[in-house]
């Protein structure tokens, strides 16, 4: 089983990581990328069951990652987090449409975010 961990900040990704670490052990390989493009490359290659996914990033944003995932490669089975910084109603909404399994918004609680981390896995 697969996690990919995709923000273009370093610390993000560290937190979530640490957040996460512990599934290491279950048999759970954590993968991290710092931009859209890397991510969606990474999603092709890997096929992780996870995905926590920044909205605003470099090279390719998030919402367009998640369409691209969901409804370009057909690759519905990758349960997509959009983990981001845009609270508002119309982000939502558009996250929703570009095919979102959760939106999650930061600051995030580090034990909701693992606790979903193991619903969606089964662990």
């Amino acid at each position: 089983m697969k996690i990919l961990i995709v923000d273009d900040e370093a610390h993000i990704r560290a937190l979530v990581e640490q957040t996460l670490e512990d599934l290491e052990d279950e048999g759970v390989e954590l993968l991290s990328a710092d931009n859209g493009e890397d991510a969606l490359a990474l999603i092709q290659a890997e096929q992780p069951e996870l995905v926590f996914l920044d909205v605003m990033m470099p090279r390719m944003n998030g919402f367009d990652v998640c369409y691209a995932v969901k409804h370009e490669l057909g690759m519905a089975g990758v349960y997509i987090v959009l983990l981001t910084a845009k609270g508002q109603v119309v982000d939502r909404e558009k996250g929703m449409e570009v095919g979102a399994d959760t939106y999650m918004t930061k600051p995030f609680s580090p034990a909701m975010l693992r606790s979903l981390a193991t619903d969606v896995l089964g662990l």
